[in-house]
């Protein structure tokens, strides 16, 4: 039995939710699958530290992380994750680094351990708006993506892993400027499940 482990963050930036987390909740175990889940902190360094020590518990033989990017229309798997933490907005312990490495000792980017085309075009055949994206921002979202790359190169290399991004949701529509493009958490749900059963036949 494969055997995945799925992230989502913490809600950040004073909202009142995170649909990466709140979509990764209800995502089911496909056949033949043990899946685990868990809420990850968006702090830079911590983040990497809490999914690490679960990687370390667990030994799984594949990692998606998911995170949110408001405004994006679609459901994005991320190709690359750059060595450098510049923040925008500070994280939720009020970081706010600036053009910092993530690893002194690191390349400059890792690519997606994912079958990320694949998992665009199973997301897209179920009628969920799906594209690789080649950017994972310079946030917390890429400094996770890097830091489980590093460790996949360093640590784990019969694993594989990557970083998908979800839009923002219908439940945060109160929160966010109008006219953000937003899905039904329910569709978020239904793609990162597809990821899972995608990741689980490459692995």
């Amino acid at each position: 039995m494969k055997k995945i482990l799925i992230t989502g963050f913490m809600p950040f930036d004073n909202a009142s939710l995170n649909p990466a987390w709140e979509a990764v909740k209800n995502v089911p175990a496909p056949e033949g699958v043990e899946l685990h889940k868990k809420e990850i902190s968006v702090v830079f360094g911590r983040a990497i530290d809490e999914l690490l020590q679960a990687v370390e518990e667990l030994r799984p033989d594949a990692v998606i992380c998911v995170g949110l990017a408001q405004g994006r229309p679609a459901v994005t798997p991320e190709r690359v994750a750059i060595n450098v933490n510049d923040a925008r907005i500070p994280d939720n312990s009020g970081a706010c680094p600036v053009d910092e490495p993530i690893r002194a000792d690191g390349p400059a980017a890792y690519f997606s351990r994912l079958p990320i085309k694949a998992i665009v075009a199973s997301i897209n055949e179920a009628g969920i708006k799906a594209q690789v994206s080649n950017t994972a921002g310079t946030y917390v979202c890429n400094n996770i993506m890097y830091g489980l790359l590093y460790a996949i190169e360093h640590q784990y290399p019969d694993m594989i892993g990557g970083f998908i991004h979800v839009p923002a949701s219908t439940d945060m529509q109160a929160e966010i400027p109008e006219g953000t493009p937003v899905f039904e958490l329910e569709d978020i749900t239904r793609a990162l499940a597809i990821a899972v059963e995608e990741t689980a036949m490459a692995c």
